[in-house]
């Protein structure tokens, strides 16, 4: 590792930590992630993908399975379809991959507290891995986190604060990186990332894709794009072609920005769909789609149900947000410009513990970014509004 690059501009800044990503992009009014470089002067590693840290510690993430549904990929209208089961990770989903990293470069530093902005998966994980790497966790919820994900983040060790206000969370992740806690989450507004040394390990998904075949698109279910990012770096350090990266979105964001809008802008929106939900763009996820001449689809609760039940009728219970990949998928392929290409899904969560089920109709939606949570009394009434800003996705 020999430096880092700003993913807009391409700005060379020297291994160091850079809160708050590239910082001419952010003089000039843009908020822009960062990626690692690397010397190449040896051999390349087996994977064909370096990472910061190989020697991290570990709960055994990766390696995940990745399944070939011929019936499925008939039903659709594409040639051939796989299934990248990211759930079989530790903690049961893809957010094992960078936690590693995040806590493996949080060690580097000498911190001594990890804190993160998650209502799910990602606190679950970094918690987990915090308490691998015997340091101090701390999670930022909002009032609603469901009942098991605390009894499991409190298992490993970590503290748990809440919030009304999602935003809130983000602002009390800044006051802890200023007393010297290392981030495992975004916390800046424009929305920046994730810290671009854990991004670094959802390069090991596209490693394990590229393996078996390289596809002619995967589709990924997409917040603020850490693993789209992850996946368009990956690919094109591999080097043998980049897939068309497809991102599933509960609502029009990303196909906003693709269509000509600023990605500094708001993008409200209502949804079930809590680990993909959120208002806000990064311009690593415009960066990874437009790099690979891909697209982002949008998927409503509906669709992503049906879909949903269409993966579990064959024996996979993926969450409502990993489901919304089928559901993008479907969507491409309705006008058959797929048949004879082969996809991947990422399905990035079981649904075995989605808060919100994948086939209940009578379920609250999910407030746009900023929203208060509603009166303890409303929420007996109908289900809450699910915490915005959730993972990075």
């Amino acid at each position: 590792m020999t430096a880092l690059a700003c993913l807009r501009c391409d700005l060379a800044l020297p291994v160091a930590t850079h809160e708050g990503g590239c910082p001419r992009c952010a003089r000039d009014g843009h908020a822009s992630n960062l990626r690692l470089v690397y010397a190449r002067d040896g051999e390349a590693p087996a994977t064909g993908i370096a990472l910061p840290f190989p020697e991290a510690l570990s709960l055994g993430e990766g390696g995940t399975p990745l399944v070939e549904v011929p019936e499925l990929a008939a039903a659709v209208g594409v040639g051939r379809l796989s299934l990248k089961l990211e759930w079989c990770n530790p903690t049961g989903s893809h957010k094992d991959r960078m936690s590693a990293q995040l806590l493996a470069r949080a060690q580097d530093r000498g911190a001594r507290l990890v804190v993160a902005a998650s209502s799910g998966n990602g606190g679950l994980s970094v918690a987990a891995y915090a308490a691998r790497a015997g340091l101090a966790a701390e999670i930022a919820a909002t009032d609603e986190l469901p009942a098991a994900y605390r009894r499991a983040i409190g298992a490993y060790g970590a503290g748990i604060v809440t919030f009304a206000d999602s935003l809130e969370r983000w602002r009390h992740l800044a006051i802890r990186v200023a007393e010297g806690a290392f981030a495992a989450t975004n916390y800046h507004l424009p929305a920046v990332g994730t810290d671009p040394f854990g991004i670094e390990g959802y390069k090991t998904v596209a490693a394990e894709i590229a393996a078996s075949a390289m596809p002619d698109l995967v589709v990924v279910p997409c917040s603020r794009g850490d693993l789209l990012s992850g996946l368009s770096l990956g690919f094109a350090e591999i080097g043998r072609g980049m897939p068309r990266l497809v991102a599933a979105e509960p609502f029009p964001r990303l196909s906003r920005v693709m269509a000509g809008e600023d990605y500094r802008g708001d993008f409200a929106g209502e949804t079930t769909q809590f680990s993909i939900a959120g208002s806000t763009v990064t311009w690593q996820a415009v960066q990874a789609l437009r790099e690979s001449g891909g697209c982002a689809v949008p998927v409503g609760d509906d669709a992503a149900r049906a879909a949903g039940a269409r993966l579990s009728a064959i024996g996979f219970h993926a969450e409502l947000s990993a489901a919304a990949a089928l559901a993008a998928l479907t969507e491409l392929a309705r006008d058959g410009s797929l048949g004879g290409r082969h996809a991947v899904l990422v399905l990035t969560g079981s649904g075995f513990r989605d808060p919100t089920g994948t086939a209940d109709d009578d379920l609250g939606l999910r407030a746009a970014d900023g929203a208060a949570s509603r009166p303890q009394s409303e929420r007996n009434q109908q289900q809450a509004k699910w915490p915005n800003q959730r993972d990075n996705g």
